[in-house]
């Protein structure tokens, strides 16, 4: 297993073959661009194409936040990543959905077994 963690908010880590991100508490584009670095860095190092997004401590982001995260999708997508967004209620569902539009994603509440699962088929 291999973690980076940039400061206190913000946590990448590889665990098996799937990158772990996290971000606990507030989000926003600095956030996010830290986290999206770290993403594309374990994918360069390791070729793991498979990203699971565990924002159950997040608390919703703004708007802006949620743009931010769609403009860093189009390079997710072209790396061709397959990503589990788990999420602890409907409201960070409903978010994620719109982040991340109808590419190769699926939004799990409160469920890491399953999300890996899902990954890994």
């Amino acid at each position: 297993m291999r973690i980076v963690q940039i400061h206190d908010q913000v946590w990448v880590e590889l665990v098996g073959d799937i990158i772990i991100a996290r971000i606990r508490g507030e989000l926003n584009e600095e956030v996010l661009n830290e986290r999206h670095e770290r993403i594309r860095q374990l994918a360069h190092d390791t070729k793991c194409r498979r990203l699971l997004i565990d924002d159950l401590e997040l608390v919703p982001p703004d708007y802006a936040a949620v743009e931010a995260q769609q403009i860093l999708n189009r390079e997710l997508n072209l790396l061709n990543f397959k990503i589990a967004i788990l999420v602890p209620n409907s409201r960070l569902a409903y978010l994620a959905r719109v982040q991340f539009g109808d590419e190769n994603h699926r939004v799990f509440y409160n469920d890491m077994a399953a999300a890996a699962l899902w990954l890994t088929s």
